[in-house]
C-alpha cells in the first residue's frame, strides 16, 4: 500500500471537492431530511465516482512518460483556472436547481402511484443527484490524474474515498455554518491555487 500517495490524495481531494456541487446538495437535502440518508446517498455517489475515476486514470497511465506529464498537468491546470475563475454562486444555483428537480420527480412517481413517501428517498434522491452532478466533475479529474502519476489505484481510492465521505458528512452536519464562516469563493481560490501548483510541478518534471 503507497500510504504517501494515499495521503496527498486525501489532501488534495478535500479542498477540491469542498467548494463543489456536492457539498452544497448536501446542504440543501439535509435542510429538508434526516441527515444520516442524505450523508449515505451522498457517499456511496462520491465513491462511485471515485472508482470511475480510478478507472480512467489507470487507462491514462497506459500513455508513455511524456505525453502522461502532459496531459496531467494540463488537467491540473485547466481544473486550477475552473476553481478560480468560474462564480461559486453558479454552483450554488445549478445544485439548488437539480435538487428541486428530483424532488419534483420523485414525489410526482409517488403520487402515480398512490405510494406513501419512503424514508429510502433521500437516500436515493441524493445519491442520484451526486452521481450525476459528479461525473466528469473536476475532482473526478483530479483522482484521475493522481491514479496516473502514482501508480497506485488501490491508495488512490481509499484516500479518495475517505475524503468524500468526510466532505459530504461535513456538507450534511455543519455545511451551511461553515460556508458563512470561510466563504466558497475562499475554498475555491485555494483549492485552484493548490491544483495549479500541482500543474506547475508536473511540467517542471518534464524539464
Amino acid at each position: 500500500m503507497n500510504f504517501g500517495a494515499l495521503l496527498a490524495t486525501f489532501a488534495i481531494v478535500i479542498p477540491a471537492e469542498l467548494p463543489d456541487k456536492t457539498m452544497i446538495t448536501c446542504i440543501v437535502m439535509s435542510s429538508r431530511h434526516r441527515a444520516m440518508p442524505v450523508w449515505l446517498g451522498g457517499a456511496a455517489a462520491l465513491i462511485l465516482q471515485a472508482g470511475v475515476a480510478v478507472i480512467a486514470g489507470r487507462l491514462l497511465a497506459l500513455l508513455p512518460a511524456t505525453p502522461l506529464h502532459a496531459v496531467v498537468a494540463t488537467l491540473f491546470i485547466a481544473g486550477a483556472a475552473y476553481l478560480i475563475l468560474l462564480p461559486e454562486r453558479e454552483q450554488t444555483s445549478t445544485s439548488e436547481a437539480l435538487v428541486e428537480e428530483e424532488e419534483e420527480r420523485e414525489e410526482a412517481k409517488e403520487e402515480a402511484a398512490g405510494a406513501a413517501s419512503s424514508p429510502w428517498r433521500p437516500l436515493f434522491t441524493t445519491f442520484s443527484i451526486v452521481a450525476l452532478a459528479e461525473f466528469g466533475d473536476i475532482t473526478q479529474i483530479v483522482i484521475a490524474n493522481l491514479t496516473a502519476r502514482y501508480h497506485a489505484p488501490l491508495a488512490v481510492f481509499l484516500g479518495a474515498s475517505a475524503a468524500f465521505v468526510l466532505v459530504s458528512g461535513i456538507g450534511v452536519l455543519g455545511g451551511r455554518t461553515i460556508i458563512r464562516v470561510v466563504p466558497l469563493s475562499v475554498v475555491r481560490r485555494i483549492s485552484g491555487v493548490i491544483l495549479l501548483g500541482l500543474g506547475i510541478y508536473t511540467i517542471v518534471e518534464l524539464l
